[in-house]
């Protein structure tokens, strides 16, 4: 009781134990982003088969693969990662980057994803504070976090993922936690259609897609928890972001402009910024403008 009393009246100390949480949590996030596309693969290639007219028996059985089983494995020799090897940073750290088996390196995104878990699990924890916002945002933030690097590999924001935050948002906003629910239900309406009229007008104009109904239903997601006035400023900062990330990577690596780009992460980085600062970011722009 005196921690949860600490945690309670002290930012610093909430803040310290969402960083270590946050940690841990990056450590089964980098599980979550490099199984789940795989799941729903073969989840859809079983679909198929039924669908098919496949009976029971002639579906192909595979290994059973979940976010739990099996054990993570180095990707080169196949060396089952043990506890030691899984202590966030410190075991990339202690092993230097290596496989302990087979020594060739180990991708330097997992340690980065779970630093970038616990830091900005802190970042929300000392903004809100400790409470049901606090602790939604951070749960937020790390859903974030897996969907945009999905996102990034697959091009690809599993509806299993999105849609139980979006009616988490409405949820949470029946007792106004962020907004009200009246703004939110516009919100959640507003987000999807916005962008789904853009797909349907660029696709008309040009005849291609110009980005994926996953990327509405994360729109959406953010405006069933901040409400319909957050997302003119998602927008903008997603589509900002997004084009210097875009022009940077056509001028110095020489990606090919036709290559399509994923625009979930641009809108995960500008919703997270919306959910901490979006009030005090429009009525500095409001404040500016009037001058």
């Amino acid at each position: 009781m005196e921690l949860l009393d600490l945690i309670e009246t002290s930012r610093m100390a909430f803040a310290s134990v969402a960083a270590l949480f946050g940690l841990v949590i990056g450590s089964f996030l980098n599980v979550v982003i490099h199984r789940t596309p795989v799941i729903l693969m073969r989840r859809w290639q079983q679909d198929c088969q039924h669908l098919a007219g496949h009976a029971a028996a002639d579906v192909v059985e595979q290994e059973r693969f979940n976010l739990v089983t099996p054990r993570s494995r180095c990707p080169h020799c196949g060396h089952a990662i043990t506890a030691w090897e899984n202590i966030p940073l410190l075991s990339y750290l202690w092993l230097r980057g290596k496989c302990s088996a087979c020594r060739k390196p180990i991708s330097i995104r997992y340690p980065f994803v779970e630093l970038l878990s616990g830091v900005l699990a802190a970042v929300c924890a000392w903004h809100f504070g400790f409470g049901i916002a606090g602790l939604a945002a951070i749960a937020l933030t790390w859903v974030l976090i897996a969907l945009a690097f999905i996102d990034i590999d697959h091009q690809l924001l599993p509806d299993v993922m999105v849609l139980p935050f979006l009616w988490l948002g409405l949820l949470l906003n029946i007792a106004g936690v962020f907004t009200s629910l009246h703004t939110a239900v516009i919100g959640a309406a507003a987000g999807y259609l916005s962008l789904w009229l853009v797909f349907h007008v660029f696709k008309l104009i040009t005849g291609k897609e110009g980005m994926g109904y996953g990327d509405f239903k994360l729109l959406a997601l953010f405006g069933a928890w901040l409400g319909w006035q957050s997302l003119p400023l998602i927008i903008l900062l997603s589509s900002f972001i997004g084009a210097l990330i875009g022009i940077g990577l056509i001028l110095f690596r020489g990606r090919d402009r036709a290559q399509p780009l994923p625009f979930g992460p641009y809108l995960a980085a500008a919703g997270w910024v919306a959910l901490l600062w979006g009030e005090e970011i429009v009525a500095q722009y409001l404040q500016i403008a009037h001058f």
